[in-house]
């Protein structure tokens, strides 16, 4: 990547894998290279995908439902917070993006592929991140660190099953696209991984 230019830069992984744990502190050290950085998050983002977020993580609902919830929220993403920020010659740094609705709805939901790859290409044809750290753990792992959190929502709430799915999810979406990823061991110690997400912020 042109290190003269500003990226997108998304965080991917299961529930308990920890990228939400790095993600602000990578963000930091952007900045303290002197890069204008903003951190969002799907679903959410916006008023209205925050909102959205709530309906999602808590509500009952149908897959086909659940999915067009997303990208909506994702449109909405897109065009409120990250395109404007992009053209405004800002990092935009993002908990989650499109990766994740392969993986949980794809993955872990069984939605298919090629539905999910439509409302991909109607919703952003022309943006793709500029690199995706995937942040990778055994399904066993990732439930031991939620063990202790009194308020999972409904994804959380899930069994080993649907999140082994949802692993398998995220490696085949890897596998069609292996140079946009940076696959990092989550399950190893925490400074071992900032060792390595200091080692990625060299190269970018």
């Amino acid at each position: 990547m042109n290190p003269a230019t500003n990226k997108f830069i998304t965080f991917e992984g299961m529930d308990g894998a920890g990228k939400s744990t790095h993600l602000t502190w990578f963000a930091d050290v952007l900045r303290q290279r002197g890069f204008d950085v903003v951190v969002t998050r799907e679903p959410g983002g916006t008023p209205l995908g925050e909102q959205l977020r709530e309906i999602l993580l808590h509500q009952p609902m149908s897959i086909g439902t659940e999915v067009m919830l997303m990208f909506a929220a994702r449109l909405e993403h897109i065009e409120q917070v990250i395109k404007p920020a992009l053209s405004a010659g800002k990092w935009v740094v993002s908990d989650r993006f499109s990766d994740a609705s392969f993986a949980y709805q794809g993955g872990g939901r069984g939605m298919d592929w090629d539905k999910l790859r439509q409302l991909e290409q109607w919703v952003h044809p022309d943006l793709q991140p500029d690199l995706t750290l995937f942040f990778d753990v055994p399904v066993e792992v990732a439930r031991l660190r939620l063990a202790n959190n009194a308020s999972l929502d409904r994804f959380e709430q899930e069994q080993s099953e649907f999140f082994e799915r949802v692993r398998a999810g995220y490696h085949k979406r890897i596998k069609q696209n292996p140079q946009k990823y940076v696959v990092i061991d989550a399950a190893k110690p925490l400074e071992i991984v900032k060792n390595r997400l200091e080692e990625i912020i060299l190269t970018i």
